[in-house]
């Protein structure tokens, strides 16, 4: 995989023609794009910035791997607009129904054009062929008030990976313009369901955070669960059933290939990385008593960690590595624990009406988002290190098994139907509560895990 950020004076070396040709051939039909498309609900707030974005130039149509220049131009900007109108704080105008901006406007913009549109901001920037069958990628961002530049970008990429370029650049802007970390060029880890209730097939797999470049990793033949993306982003641990026995696995995202860490006839589930990808926390019912155990990433004996009656599953680090926050039904009904990374110190965090489970610490160390058990429903909220300032963020039947962006802003989890079949699928929500979504999978998808912003 290439994507590799270069300064746009070097793009102009490194194209194959003219970058700042005055005028553009008239594009051909664009082919259309397999981006994915999302459920909305909620009323989004009527406060977002509008940006205009227009398709991408191109300073002559080429084909590149099967790829025209121009065409991508059009599927790119569709994909940053798709993005940046996910977050939920901005509303695109393009690059369907504006028109397609010539080479010269990319860093000349009519700004005045676009004031009349309503838009704040503007997105230019253009695809052409590199070198060596790679592709040249450019995006800026303006200011149009004061017709100033806020971004420029610029990468070369192979021709696979442009939707990569497109989540950068769309990142790029997002971190401008709201002064948040980037989340949008990461992956997401889950559990993709199919068959009947009572017999599912459960694989894993991964795709692009907003759907895009969806595989599956396993086949189906041993059930799995509980996936978890590495801090390095290079592997995914999870769970195995197969036979009678349970296998918690490693998997190389980059070879394909997998590792056996522990394995036991004993249930196992819910394994988790420590900060560094050196250790990991998982759970295992022994004699009837579920406790908490973490092992080295390379296998070897594990530690058990937690000792109680009853059962404790889970086990989140917090960014530091100093903490873990786990669930426990030692008190009478599942609640929310803390303790320290060797076991000591075990105390409870959360109170107030229903059941507390599933909690996993935000990136930042300022949350723990969890699901609240309670009147015959599964909700999603948040609460501090300290089990104070509790919100709800979802209200539906059943959600459950939060997972945090990279820049802990948006939060994904699980939402199961009503049902004889109980239909599960993906959603996110941000910490507004208010932009809801629902992701876009090939099948019945479940305990998902966000990965890390790729590098």
């Amino acid at each position: 995989m290439l994507l590799r950020p270069i300064s746009l004076s070097l793009a102009l070396l490194l194209t194959t023609a003219p970058v700042f040709a005055q005028t553009a051939p008239t594009p051909p039909a664009v082919t259309p794009t397999t981006t994915p498309r999302e459920t909305i609900e909620g009323t989004l707030s009527q406060e977002r910035t509008v940006i205009g974005i227009p398709p991408l130039a191109t300073a002559s149509v080429q084909t590149v791997a099967g790829l025209r220049t121009d065409s991508l131009g059009r599927q790119i900007a569709e994909v940053i607009a798709a993005d940046l109108e996910r977050s939920g704080l901005y509303e695109p105008i393009g690059p369907n129904g504006v028109r397609a901006i010539t080479r010269a406007e990319v860093q000349a913009p009519r700004f005045a054009e676009w004031q009349t549109r309503g838009a704040e901001n503007v997105v230019h920037g253009f695809v052409d062929a590199g070198s060596n069958g790679s592709l040249i990628v450019g995006c800026y961002l303006y200011d149009t008030a004061l017709g100033s530049e806020l971004v420029r970008k610029g990468f070369e990429i192979q021709p696979a990976d442009w939707r990569r370029a497109a989540h950068k650049c769309a990142d790029a802007i997002y971190s401008r313009l709201s002064g948040e970390a980037p989340f949008f060029d990461s992956r997401v880890a889950y559990i993709a369901e199919s068959g009947p209730k009572g017999n599912r097939i459960k694989r894993l797999a991964i795709m692009d955070s907003d759907g895009g470049n969806h595989r599956f990793i396993t086949n189906g033949q041993a059930l799995a669960i509980s996936p978890r993306f590495s801090p390095d982003y290079k592997k995914i641990v999870y769970v195995s059933y197969l036979n009678n026995r349970v296998r918690v696995f490693i998997y190389d995202v980059a070879s394909g290939s997998q590792k056996l860490v522990t394995e036991s006839s004993n249930a196992t589930f819910a394994p988790r990385w420590s900060p560094d990808g050196t250790q990991i926390l998982y759970s295992m019912a022994v004699n009837g008593n579920t406790d908490i155990y973490r092992i080295s990433a390379n296998g070897g004996t594990p530690v058990r960690l937690t000792n109680t009656p009853g059962i404790d599953v889970g086990g989140s680090f917090s960014p530091d590595g100093r903490k873990i926050v786990f669930e426990s039904d030692r008190s009478g009904g599942q609640q929310i624990y803390t303790m320290n990374i060797d076991g000591s110190n075990q105390q409870r965090i959360s109170f107030g009406g229903g059941r507390a489970a599933t909690p996993e610490w935000s990136p930042r160390g300022d949350l723990i988002a969890f699901t609240r058990m309670g009147g015959g429903e599964f909700r999603i909220g948040v609460m501090t290190p300290s089990g104070g300032g509790v919100r709800m963020l979802t209200n539906s039947w059943q959600d459950e098994a939060p997972t945090w962006s990279p820049n802990g802003r948006v939060i994904q989890f699980f939402r199961t139907t009503r049902g004889r079949e109980g239909k599960s699928s993906l959603w996110q929500v941000d910490l507004t509560g208010v932009n809801l979504r629902r992701l876009p999978t090939p099948q019945d998808g479940s305990d998902p895990s966000w990965g890390p912003v790729l590098p």
